[in-house]
């Protein structure tokens, strides 16, 4: 029996014009080193008012018994249930201009009819380029610039110079199959994922969301403040720095990372590569395999600590 991809979600009425919209995702789940993708995702949600568009089915989606949702007992009666939301919300950078959220949970069940739900709700919209973002754990010192790698349905969309190397056999996200869905139909997606130091990777590391921020801003035009997390980057870093200098074993490691990357840097720039900056095409950088097996490792990590978020 046909499935209809329109059942699985709820579209409200009489929204504004929507045409070419950037639709920003975040899924949470998956592999987010550094908490670089729910840091920026919250940041948003925080930023302003944000009004509900659509909402997915989650009793369809979400397998309750794996991710059990949290209910508040107050003394003899149950007083509160937080509901799962999966939803794509409304909301307005600070020049006003308009671009759609969808977050909330990973899906468990029905990847693909989720997938062409989210593009259906694209063309019913008639909302732009659909952007992912996250945060992957890689060998770099938190003392040097983040990387961020690009990818999309179509290379004039890849932006930046960082590139993972060779092809990876990797586990598979929702977020995943949404853009290479979207590509199949000829539509326009890209995704950002930021080096997130693999010793930061279960921190919560705002650094790497400012990062995902300011790549998402360069090729969307929104105009995102950054204050708050700034901010908090400025904490993360002196905290992080002390811990650091209090490890003969950590500043060690550090220094390793430094003298690799700034090697690397070097070695690009005198090729005449823009600024050294595709430190991933190095010999002395983990190689597909090493990388797929590093990825695993993170998730079977994530999995391990349960769904526990990070502490603040």
């Amino acid at each position: 029996m046909q499935r209809d991809p329109e059942d699985l979600y709820e579209l409200g009425e009489g929204w504004p014009d929507l045409e070419g919209v950037p639709l920003l995702h975040y899924l949470e789940g998956f592999m987010d080193a550094g908490a670089a993708g729910r840091l920026l995702t919250e940041h948003l949600l925080g930023s302003g008012e944000a009004e509900t568009v659509v909402t997915f089915d989650v009793d369809r989606l979400i397998d309750y018994r794996s991710r059990r949702p949290t209910m508040i007992y107050s003394s003899d009666h149950w007083e509160r249930y937080d509901r799962p939301e999966l939803s794509v919300r409304l909301l307005h950078d600070t020049a006003g201009a308009p671009f759609l959220l969808l977050s909330g949970p990973e899906p468990d069940h029905e990847w693909d009819l989720f997938a062409t739900a989210v593009q259906s709700v694209t063309e019913r919209l008639g909302s732009g380029p659909v952007v992912g973002y996250q945060g992957i754990p890689m060998s770099v010192p938190h003392t040097r610039p983040l990387g961020v790698i690009s990818h999309a349905t179509r290379p004039e969309l890849v932006t930046g110079d960082q590139r993972l190397p060779d092809r990876l056999q990797v586990p598979g996200s929702a977020a995943a199959l949404i853009e290479l869905q979207l590509g199949e139909a000829g539509r326009d997606a890209l995704g950002f994922a930021v080096h997130v130091p693999h010793y930061l990777a279960q921190a919560v590391y705002p650094e790497a969301a400012i990062s995902l921020l300011n790549a998402i801003g360069a090729v969307t035009g929104l105009k995102l403040d950054d204050d708050a997390l700034r901010a908090a980057a400025d904490r993360t870093t002196v905290e992080i720095d002390r811990q650091v200098a209090d490890s003969t074993e950590v500043t060690e490691l550090v220094s390793a990372l430094e003298r690799q990357y700034d090697a690397l840097a070097e070695a690009s720039s005198e090729t005449g590569e823009d600024g050294g900056s595709n430190l991933l095409d190095g010999a002395e950088m983990p190689t597909a395999d090493e990388l797929a097996a590093q990825f695993e490792r993170f998730l079977a990590e994530q999995q391990g600590r349960g769904d526990t978020p990070p502490e603040r």
